[in-house]
């Protein structure tokens, strides 16, 4: 059985590298056109080698590194979970660069992210279909993320693998997966809700068959306690990384108030070519198109049948999570940064990889979508707002 499975996650690996060598090339190439971005026509200025990866270094990329080199110094820090600048700081052991370990440390959770996910998808539908759900996961507009140094790759690795280990009944390989997502982000206490339906699903929801591994889900917030124990440690406030949101401008909000107001501030804007509007756009238009797509777990032709409901919980909890968490401050850019957290609700990629990638639709979303991803990446490469 173990050869068996051993075999299979090498299928999986052998099917993914080719899509995972592609898009590192393709942002190699980025890397370097984008020079031309900061170079004068016709100028005969050179840039040295290393500005291709320092261009990498961007927004949220800093607090990740200095915590890694000097660890929390301010409570504001403090939104920023630890394990992903702990990893980093073990890779400084081998790499004296922070940034550049930090790019590995990115490039090898999502390497794991595709694996896990393409396992995940081709067990429970398959093979296909899981190689379009890798293809569209990567092209996402703001999959580039993935390989940034953002601890995005990292949550959503721990994420699948906890997810995995939920779906084969794995119960305390869940909870130890939970445990290290949700030392990297907050959202992984979510992961409780897949594990509890899942849970009892496979016990046919009779109290008389639940066991003492029952208790494997309290490892999930276990994670969030441990975090939450250090932060009264350094700043004697234990929900210091709930204060430190303020900071970030984030507030509390119906779900639904980051939606209205992104169309409100398109509307108001001067034009819907303004820098307002497109920026709204490229916020709004990801996440409108994730809601889409959990719904159709459950309702319409691609619902997903019951015993597949634990993706759709954990999309649905997930996405009413961060959309709960509005963007303060101006009011102009409410959904600031949630189009990138749409990348960690993997269950809608598996939903639309029901799109078959050479019709019309499938060819458009991969068109389109990839444009997006290099055009932000250009942006985002370039030291433009995109966060």
């Amino acid at each position: 059985m173990h050869t068996g499975s051993g075999h299979r996650w090498v299928a999986a690996f052998n099917s993914i590298l080719p899509l995972y060598i592609a898009i590192h090339m393709a942002c190699f190439v980025i890397s370097c056109l984008a020079m031309l971005f900061t170079i004068r026509d016709f100028s005969g200025e050179a840039k040295p080698i290393y500005v291709l990866w320092q261009s990498w270094q961007r927004w949220d990329t800093g607090h990740y590194i200095a915590i890694a080199q000097h660890g929390y110094d301010v409570p504001t820090q403090t939104a920023f979970f630890p394990l992903y600048s702990i990893i980093i700081r073990g890779f400084m052991l081998l790499i004296h660069n922070a940034l550049i370990a930090g790019l590995v440390v990115s490039s090898l959770a999502d390497l794991v992210v595709l694996v896990v996910f393409y396992r995940l998808v081709a067990d429970d539908f398959d093979n296909e279909r899981a190689m379009r759900a890798i293809l569209y996961l990567s092209l996402f507009p703001t999959a580039f993320f993935l390989l940034a140094v953002y601890n995005e790759a990292l949550f959503l690795c721990m994420t699948l693998l906890s997810f995995y280990s939920i779906r084969r009944g794995h119960w305390w390989l869940a909870g130890l997966f939970g445990l290290l997502a949700t030392l990297t982000r907050s959202a992984g206490l979510l992961l409780v809700l897949p594990f509890c339906y899942e849970y009892l699903y496979q016990r046919q929801f009779k109290v008389s068959k639940i066991r003492f591994d029952a208790l494997a889900v309290g490892l999930i917030p276990l994670g969030m306690m441990l975090y939450g124990v250090y932060c009264y440690y350094r700043f004697h406030d234990f929900l210091a990384f709930s204060h430190a949101q303020a900071h970030w401008n984030r507030y509390f909000g119906w779900p639904w108030v980051g939606l209205t107001q992104s169309f409100k501030a398109i509307t108001t804007s001067t034009g819907l070519l303004s820098f307002q509007a497109l920026r709204n756009l490229t916020d709004l238009i990801p996440d409108l198109l994730v809601l889409v797509l959990i719904a159709l777990i459950f309702v319409g032709p691609w619902r997903f049948p019951r015993k597949l409901w634990a993706y759709g919980i954990y999309a649905t909890g997930l996405y009413l999570f961060f959309m709960l968490f509005p963007m303060g401050g101006t009011g102009l850019f409410p959904l600031q940064s949630t189009s990138r957290f749409m990348l960690e609700i993997f269950p809608a990629f598996a939903v639309l990889a029901e799109l078959r990638e050479y019709s019309t639709l499938g060819l458009s979303y991969v068109l389109i979508a990839g444009a997006c991803f290099f055009f932000l990446l250009m942006q985002f490469l370039t030291g433009h707002w995109v966060l």
